[in-house]
């Protein structure tokens, strides 16, 4: 929960235009440490057989493309970044946490910071400090500042997917109120963030919770969305020509694409590229700025303007495809990709067929929190790549995916066990 607070803080960005690390990544650090000294101490096994293989897949990868990285340092942090976020923090949550209330802590945690972020993004639109939006500062983008404007959305959805979640399958009437009254306030700040991707990604994962849900809560929770859109948008007039213009751009991105839309085509194509030159192994990690001017077309314009939120007019250099699975395929190769994406492949598989088992019954509202943010990223990975500071908290989400697909015997036990019952004394009726 540290780690998820401690994201509310401002962050300053780099010269470069890319946070490095952040309290929040040095207390996912001391997380780490933790659950290390705490395996230590108790001399016990953390994980399981299936649990250490599914988590530790993508080492394999991730340390051959280490090697191959064009120096020593980019090498070194590529490694650290990746095993923080994809390994490391995963499973010391995984480990950590004990019981379906310690996974239902650690999602209220990240409803409270989307509600904290989403309110300071509406306070941003409403008064025209946000970040600059066609010629308007009036993009939500809450305490990340300008250079990393995913950030906000990021948090929200993340937000709005475990509300969601939380209000189809309660543990209880309170929960259930409370969970879709924040859901339903967050949808407000989201649609202000003006990221079609975290829009897309949102969408698409709490279709699917509502699917494994049931057709009644289904149908139920959709006439909810559909009545606070009409009044949100349709009523008070929230953003609507902005909002209508942007999505409206969603359908676009072959027709008429803007300059941000060709920017991603043509640094798909050269992380394709890449590809092609080393298809096993990739270019290596931190390798995609030093080999993208020589496989890019002259359609990249190489950096995006950026301005508002506090900040002044800057240019952030395109480091990135934005697009986590041709990210490693370019820099991890076929090796990469395939461990990578094995390894969240394997959550989703187990994730899914656990929540069937449960289906309906104690712990299924954990099982749709683990599954939609897992549904959410992995829709998400198509269009954004990890970095900036809200990328530990990815990390995080991870583990409780990890936590509901490998956990085993603690997702049936019960969260407090019973007292036993005293013998009956020689001679009296039993109580």
């Amino acid at each position: 929960m540290a780690v998820v607070a401690l994201l509310a803080l401002p962050v300053a960005p780099s010269d470069g235009g890319s946070s490095g690390g952040t309290i929040a990544d040095a207390a996912s650090a001391l997380l780490v440490l933790w659950c290390v000294a705490r395996t230590v101490r108790g001399a016990r096994r953390p994980l399981t057989r299936t649990a250490a293989v599914v988590l530790g897949l993508p080492v394999i990868g991730i340390a051959v493309a280490a090697v191959g990285a064009s120096t020593a340092t980019a090498g070194m942090t590529g490694l650290a970044r990746y095993l923080q976020i994809f390994v490391l923090v995963p499973a010391a949550v995984l480990t950590l946490v004990r019981d379906r209330r310690d996974f239902r802590l650690v999602a209220w945690s990240l409803i409270g910071l989307a509600l904290f972020q989403g309110s300071i993004g509406v306070y941003q639109y409403v008064t025209g400090t946000g970040a600059s939006y066609m010629g308007s500062d009036v993009r939500a983008v809450g305490t990340f500042g300008a250079t990393d404007v995913m950030g906000m959305a990021t948090v929200v959805s993340y937000g709005v997917v475990c509300a969601l979640a939380l209000a189809l399958r309660p543990a209880s009437p309170k929960q259930r109120q409370a969970a879709l009254v924040c859901a339903l306030l967050l949808v407000v700040p989201l649609a202000l963030s003006f990221s079609r991707g975290a829009w897309i990604a949102t969408v698409v994962a709490c279709g699917a919770q509502l699917g494994l849900a049931g057709v009644r809560n289904a149908l139920r929770s959709l006439a909810v969305v559909a009545a606070a859109a009409v009044v949100l948008v349709g009523g008070f007039g929230i953003g609507t020509q902005l909002l209508q213009e942007r999505i409206a751009s969603i359908t676009q991105v072959t027709d008429a694409p803007d300059q941000s839309v060709t920017d991603r085509y043509t640094m798909w194509a050269a992380a394709v590229d890449m590809w092609r030159e080393q298809p096993v192994t990739g270019v290596g990690l931190k390798a995609f700025p030093d080999h993208r001017d020589s496989h890019a077309s002259l359609a990249l314009s190489s950096a995006s303007d950026t301005a508002g939120a506090g900040a002044g007019f800057h240019r952030q250099p395109l480091l990135s495809p934005h697009n986590m699975y041709l990210l490693v395929l370019g820099e991890q190769g076929l090796l990469g990709l395939c461990t990578l994406v094995g390894s969240w492949a394997a959550f989703l598989l187990l994730g899914l067929r656990r929540l069937t088992r449960v289906r309906g019954g104690v712990g299924a509202d954990c099982g749709l929190v683990a599954c939609g943010l897992l549904v959410r990223q992995l829709v998400d990975f198509s269009y954004a790549d990890i970095g900036g500071p809200s990328t530990v908290l990815t990390a995080v989400m991870l583990g409780l995916v990890a936590w509901w697909a490998l956990a085993g015997r603690a997702l049936t036990a019960p969260v407090r066990a019973q007292a036993p019952v005293p013998s009956p004394v020689p001679g009296e009726a039993p109580r």
